[in-house]
């Protein structure tokens, strides 16, 4: 694979800068007139050639970029319903790899990619790392998974895009990434949020402080996180830690990624479109407002889907960035629409119970989300874990920790639930996605 990435076109900061920086009008057009080539490039695609046929639709027939919302969505059901890769826009002999999701609720999902696809995901994902300090002169430490996953490779190729050196490391034996982030004297950490914690909270074990370690940012992906877990994370680790986004399906890490300022990710405008849509009525938000994002791919070879629809909840943010860059930003991902949970009434996602409980010190970023319906109604059951020097057999003290732990979460979400404050080290850590809810009520139950 890096025999294929050398043969590309050499580093170009200017090149680069350029894409990220045009106006909004020739954001625009540049938009339109991928969005007509992608329409010409699936109209074969079984996912899409009977609604195209039915529906009149042609390149010729999408005349202004509000023309989208004539195109149909794309479900991951629908890619299921094609496994495993009959939505491929090139024969299968023009691929050079092939990823796909984990598959933990069944077959995994596929994408494929050309040779092309894999130079401009190298230099998308190059994109955001470059603006959030990756340097030439630097050495990356890739702790996230290799294999179907994307976020390995694609971070691995855009790193080795730039310049920079790396050490992939995978994820695992955090005693280990901590001796190789000190000998090989990393400049730069690459994994999710939660393995990041979990590196942090060993770090202090062996009595490192932050001071005496060679990083100086990290990049973080994969699983929702909070601007309470990046202070907590930078605090532990004496690091900057960027935010970026990807899935899969639209073609892995590179979408977006945040600058050195840290204030949102700015999308890959010229490689995707991004709606923001009311997962309900599935028409666009009002500007500031929360909705799903649903992105088209705009210049992808092997597979071009039209209005994906990401389940992932963001706000857009059209605000001017003091970086220069042009491009519209998306705040950091709260959840998904369909891991959202409805508690009595009210919808709530794990990140709200992750902000609510760093604001109370002594609690650490480990917490477990439990849902039962006991008779009619829903509980949920919050498990969170102390640090050490909070943790008391004095019941004063935990009483006035759980009462703040209680009214932060009250104050966020709304609801009143039920707290179990757990020993130090007792939850399970992750090495890569955090599972933090576990749903036992039967929905299909009628009480």
């Amino acid at each position: 694979m890096s025999e294929i990435l050398t043969q590309g076109k050499p580093f170009n900061e200017e090149i680069w800068s350029a894409a990220e920086c045009l106006s909004r009008d020739e954001i625009q057009a540049l938009q339109l007139t991928r969005l007509r080539e992608t329409v010409a490039r699936v109209k074969d695609v079984p996912l899409y050639k009977d609604f195209f046929q039915r529906e009149k639709i042609s390149p010729e027939s999408i005349r202004t970029l509000d023309d989208i919302r004539r195109l149909p969505f794309t479900t991951k059901a629908q890619l299921r319903e094609n496994y495993p890769l009959n939505y491929l826009t090139v024969p299968r002999e023009k691929l050079v790899r092939v990823h796909g999701s984990s598959g933990t609720h069944g077959k995994p999902t596929f994408v494929g990619y050309t040779r092309e696809d894999i130079y401009r995901w190298a230099d998308l994902c190059a994109r955001f790392l470059y603006a959030g300090m990756c340097r030439a002169e630097h050495l990356v430490q890739v702790s996230f998974g290799y294999g179907l996953f994307t976020g390995g490779f694609g971070l691995h190729y855009g790193i080795e895009r730039i310049g920079a050196s790396i050490l992939p490391a995978a994820s695992g034996n955090t005693p280990r990434q901590i001796m190789l982030l000190q000998d090989l004297k990393a400049d730069g950490l690459i994994a999710t949020p939660s393995y990041a914690l979990n590196i942090a909270e060993v770090v202090c074990e062996m009595g490192i402080k932050p001071s005496e370690l060679p990083l100086k940012y990290a990049h973080f992906g994969a699983e929702a996180w909070t601007e309470e877990m990046r202070v907590k994370i930078e605090d532990q680790l004496g690091i900057k830690a960027y935010n970026n986004y990807g899935l899969s399906e639209i073609l892995g890490p590179g979408v977006s990624g945040e600058c050195r300022f840290q204030n949102g990710m700015h999308i890959q405008e010229d490689e995707f479109f991004v709606e923001c849509l009311n997962p309900e009525t599935l028409e666009p938000v009002a500007p500031g407002e929360s909705g799903e994002l649903v992105i088209t791919n705009l210049n992808k070879e092997a597979m071009s889907l039209l209005r994906y629809r990401t389940r992932d909840i963001a706000v857009m943010d059209d605000s001017p960035c003091p970086c220069g860059r042009t491009t519209r930003r998306m705040g950091r991902v709260m959840g998904r629409s369909d891991d959202m949970l409805v508690i009595r009434g009210v919808n709530v996602f794990p990140t709200q119970v992750e902000e609510a409980i760093l604001k109370v010190e002594g609690v650490t970023p480990h917490f477990l989300m439990e849902v039962t319906r006991p008779k009619t109604q829903d509980e949920l059951t919050v498990y969170v874990e102390i640090q050490p020097d909070f943790f008391s057999d004095k019941m004063s003290e935990m009483e006035n920790l759980r009462s703040k732990i209680l009214h932060e979460i009250h104050v966020i979400t709304g609801l009143r639930v039920n707290l179990v404050i757990k020993e130090p080290k007792s939850l399970e850590r992750f090495t890569g996605k955090a599972k933090r809810v576990i749903d036992k009520r039967d929905l299909h139950k009628i009480n």
